[in-house]
């Protein structure tokens, strides 16, 4: 891949804080990594010796249960860090990343993250920002896994994704990356049956679209109603 212009990052969180010299010197340090859909990017519990930029693509992260099963914890969207296991304070990745389609990322080692967050005040208080907002989401997603109804929480599960990641169609919003049935059910703590049986429902309805692979929202407003337990 060329160098890649300063500018081309300045509105991104981590970097939208700083001016283009300072842009630079981190970009110069950076390495450009390639992969494929359904690749994993790195491990739960292995040791973190990178973190990355997502520049194009969707990764998801997961959790591998006991029995070795991959339940999806969230999905992260274009223009946005992962892997900062040092920000934690943790030496091993909190979790598995894979791609969700295919991505092109930049990638530090991980002992250049505490001289990042020291020498450049806007990368760390954007960075920090990005955690914020990642556990405000999974809080988010307990709490409406202890009080809403199944059908509910689908609905603003596929809300949220829209907002992080929809790309306005003809026929309506389309998630911009490839997600499962199982994908949804592993967020919304219900079974597989269910969240085929909600779309199918949907979809009659005129709600959403879904194909292989590819979902998209027909009627946000009507989602929304499903969101809050009104009858649509």
């Amino acid at each position: 891949m060329k160098k890649l212009d300063e500018s081309l990052l300045s509105d991104l969180p981590p970097f939208s804080q700083l001016d283009g010299s300072q842009i630079r010197e981190i970009l110069d340090l950076a390495k450009t990594k390639r992969f494929e859909e359904n690749v994993t990017v790195f491990e739960e519990g292995a040791e973190a010796e990178r973190f990355y930029l997502l520049l194009d693509g969707t990764v998801r992260a997961l959790h591998v249960t006991p029995e070795g099963e991959h339940v999806t914890a969230l999905h992260v969207p274009a223009g946005q860090l992962f892997g900062f296991a040092a920000a934690f304070g943790r030496s091993t990745y909190p979790a598995t990343v894979e791609t969700a389609a295919e991505a092109v990322t930049l990638w530090w080692p991980m002992s250049l993250w505490p001289q990042f967050v020291a020498r450049y005040p806007g990368f760390a208080t954007e960075s920090y920002r990005t955690i914020g907002q990642r556990l405000n989401e999974m809080q988010t997603r307990v709490v409406e896994l202890s009080v809403l109804h199944v059908e509910q929480r689908v609905a603003r599960t596929l809300l949220r994704l829209i907002q992080q990641s929809g790309r306005q169609e003809d026929g309506g919003i389309v998630i911009d990356f490839p997600i499962t049935r199982r994908d949804l059910s592993d967020m919304t703590g219900t079974t597989l049956h269910t969240v085929s049986r909600l779309l199918s429902g949907w979809e009659k309805k005129g709600v959403v679209q879904s194909e292989r692979k590819h979902i998209t929202v027909c009627k946000p407003e009507r989602l929304h109603a499903l969101s809050e337990g009104r009858p649509v």
